[in-house]
């Protein structure tokens, strides 16, 4: 079985940020650290070269398959920032309605720009998948 390559790293959170090229990709990043640093109580750190993510915990699937993940996280790409486990409780799913402009993957939300979405659900909805998360 192939080893998970989404593992904590030493590198630093602000120098990926700082590396960002698109100004307005890095305004974001930082408004989503905010957040996200917020509602989870912890701060961020690298898991992989590409996502900043806040907590940890294990998972382990019938297949053996086992890791660790963090609890919510986001990964600032260049068609848009996904954000993950931020859909992750029934609650989220109806606020998706009132985000704003957003599509929606398996587990993942994608925003282009975060000034396209209402920042007090985006709040409320990573609030509310951190507890469902710290709850499984």
């Amino acid at each position: 079985m192939a080893d998970n390559k989404t593992k904590p790293t030493k590198l630093s959170v602000a120098a990926f940020i700082d590396g960002l090229t698109d100004p307005t990709r890095r305004a974001d990043a930082k408004a989503l650290v905010k957040v996200m640093q917020s509602a989870a109580g912890e701060k961020p750190r690298m898991w992989g070269a590409s996502i900043i993510g806040f907590g940890s915990y294990h998972y382990k699937y019938e297949s053996g398959r086992e890791g660790d993940m963090p609890i919510i996280g986001f990964s600032p790409r260049k068609a848009a920032n996904v954000l993950y486990n931020v859909i992750a409780s029934g609650d989220c799913k109806a606020l998706l309605a009132k985000l704003g402009t957003h599509t929606t993957g398996k587990g993942c939300l994608y925003i282009k720009k975060l000034g396209d979405v209402d920042q007090q659900v985006l709040k409320a909805m990573v609030v509310k998948s951190v507890a469902a998360m710290r709850a499984r």
